[in-house]
């Protein structure tokens, strides 16, 4: 069994989208990273920080998955960071309405024994300084550093950014935050350019129209499988980035082609993420569901073609 460490927020959410809205409810990025890495046969802990006001039952769903949580900080008499969103009609769009820092201002990550000799360890989107003192703290280099971050980061945290994009083996950001890094409108060119700063992979998400995987000249591309009905877009890249980890962590192998693998095994669990508001789908999700939808993902793919 493989060793994922996470980082990243576990949090309360509020949203908004045209088929309605919700109160407060869980939410954050390690927190659908977790669920969705607990489909595979992997150890997995979080690292993050919440307030006095996280209710049990919510520790109790990510302890339910099997998440290791001995390396989630409970701040006394602080609160929990929140964030309330709107989405546009079209869901790719939203308004960010509430953000609160809370204990999240102040979070000084401390990864427990037990996984400082993580396999992979998958840096969800945070401060970069947070990041990387997570990488300092490990006994040794893990097999795959994974980091997800985004444009807020490009914007108020680059030099700090530029420094943890080089101690990193994957980089997971989409079309938009990709042209944003490296001033190339092509994502072959704005790839290339990422891959010097670092990393030896490259993910870019497109949503809906699927996601890419760059190694060196190679360049592999997953679709997104079109869905009936889409509730809720938040949390669906945390989301794929756990479905992308969680496997390559239970499979032990990091090669490229396996990544491919990783890549359709995310968008998957993302499109199932999308269905229900929060964590829930993914909450209730069962291994039948996501086996019979992987056979969708390669019927959706797979040609014959005779070539004269």
């Amino acid at each position: 069994m493989g060793k994922l460490l996470i980082v990243g927020t576990v949090a309360f959410d509020e949203i908004e989208t045209p088929f309605g809205k919700t109160d407060k409810i869980l939410g954050g990025a390690a927190t659908f990273i977790g669920l969705a890495a607990s489909q595979y046969n992997v150890e997995s802990g979080i690292v993050s920080v919440v307030g006095e006001d996280f209710p049990q039952s919510y520790i109790n769903i990510l302890e339910d998955k099997n998440i290791d949580l001995s390396s989630l900080e409970i701040v006394k008499g602080g609160k929990t960071f929140y964030w309330k969103g709107k989405y546009h009609n079209d869901l790719n769009s939203r308004d960010t309405l509430v953000t609160e820092l809370n204990t999240l201002a102040d979070f000084n990550p401390v990864v427990s024994e037990g996984f400082k000799d993580a396999d992979v360890v998958m840096l969800g989107n945070l401060h970069p300084s947070t990041q990387l003192s997570v990488i300092n703290q490990m006994k040794k280099r893990p097999k795959l550093i994974v980091l997800d971050t985004m444009n807020f980061w490009m914007d108020n945290a680059l030099p700090e950014l530029m420094e943890v994009i080089k101690h990193i083996d994957v980089l997971t950001i989409n079309d938009e935050e990709a042209r944003q890094l490296t001033n190339e409108y092509s994502l072959v060119k704005a790839a290339k350019a990422i891959q010097k700063m670092g990393p030896k992979y490259l993910v870019i998400k497109k949503g809906e129209h699927g996601a890419l995987l760059f190694h060196e000249e190679d360049i592999f591309f997953a679709p997104a499988l079109p869905l009936e009905e889409v509730f809720d877009p938040t949390g669906a890249g945390d989301t794929f980035a756990g479905g992308f980890t969680g496997y390559l962590a239970a499979t032990d192998d990091i090669s490229f082609n396996n990544m491919k693998n990783a890549v359709i095994h995310g968008s998957n669990l993302a499109s199932f993420s999308v269905e229900q508001f929060g964590t829930e789908r993914m909450e209730s999700l069962k291994k039948e569901e996501v086996n019979k939808r992987l056979h969708q993902f390669k019927a959706l793919t797979q040609f014959d073609i005779e070539l004269k």
